[in-house]
């Protein structure tokens, strides 16, 4: 196991608090524009979708089975990984299913927000942010362990997380923004969304820490690789999709795949 030093956690849980705070940028798009460039929208999402799944797969994945393999043997570690990889999706589909993730509509002339009066438009407000922050805890998670294990890999995936985020800015921003004619007010609820990422990866790390070893990396690493292709699949590309008016889900989903593979091959020279 990779030994863990202070500048490691630290550099993790910056990255950490990064991709969690770009759904305060989100908001900064509603506030700019009365609505977002939906092509552009629908290829940043198709984008976000093609790294986290090349990260997870090519990277993420192989770590967890090296990690096992390292604790068990070439056999058993192969069967840990790709056992631990279907638990983290089995687990996603949990929180989808008892959290429901609500930002089918991002646009803020949508007139399910423009035609429903200020109390209900706050509850909505306030319901959005719940389930997702609820659903940023995973991401928080898989980011800092990701990181803690190999900034090289971390990173690239930060950033796949901070462009999703971003539309999960705007899912929250809208009806709060409409309900209290207040962009503080909107803006904070983001950002307070956004956190729940690096509170969740301290959480995690705390619980876990005591725990630490290669079988409990190649755990968590798996997990992180099904969350991941999960969240990928059933939110980002289907969000892309429906946003898109030509080729943007798949000009962004190869792109995607592409600047990560490139990344990460510019990182082991």
């Amino acid at each position: 196991m990779t030994e863990i030093t202070t500048e490691h956690w630290w550099i993790a849980l910056a990255v950490t608090t990064a991709a969690g705070l770009a759904t305060g940028f989100g908001s900064l798009l509603v506030f700019a524009s009365k609505k977002p460039n939906a092509r552009l929208l629908a290829f940043g999402l198709a984008f976000a979708g093609g790294a986290m799944v090349y990260v997870s797969l090519a990277e993420i994945l192989n770590k967890s089975i090296a990690s096992f393999t390292l604790a068990y043997g070439d056999k058993l570690g192969f069967t840990w990984g790709t056992l631990s990889f279907l638990a983290g999706v089995l687990l996603i589909v949990a929180v989808d299913h008892l959290v429901p993730n609500p930002h089918e509509r991002l646009e803020v002339d949508d007139p399910y927000f423009r035609d429903h009066n200020r109390d209900y438009i706050k509850r909505v407000g306030l319901l959005t942010a719940l389930a997702i922050t609820a659903h940023n805890f995973p991401e928080g998670l898989a980011t800092f362990f990701a990181t803690l294990g190999n900034p090289g890999v971390g990173m690239p995936l930060a950033f796949a997380i901070a462009i999703h985020n971003i539309p999960e800015g705007i899912a929250i921003a809208v009806p709060v923004y409409f309900a209290t004619n207040n962009k503080l007010y909107a803006f904070a609820a983001c950002l307070l969304s956004g956190l729940a990422e690096p509170v969740g990866a301290l959480i995690g790390y705390a619980v876990l820490r005591p725990f630490l070893s290669d079988a409990v990396f190649g755990a968590v690493f798996g997990i992180i690789a099904g969350v991941m292709v999960f969240l990928a699949l059933d939110e980002l590309l289907p969000a892309a999709k429906r946003y898109a008016k030509g080729h943007e889900t798949v000009y962004g989903l190869v792109t995607g795949m592409a600047a990560l593979a490139i990344s990460l091959v510019l990182f082991k020279w």
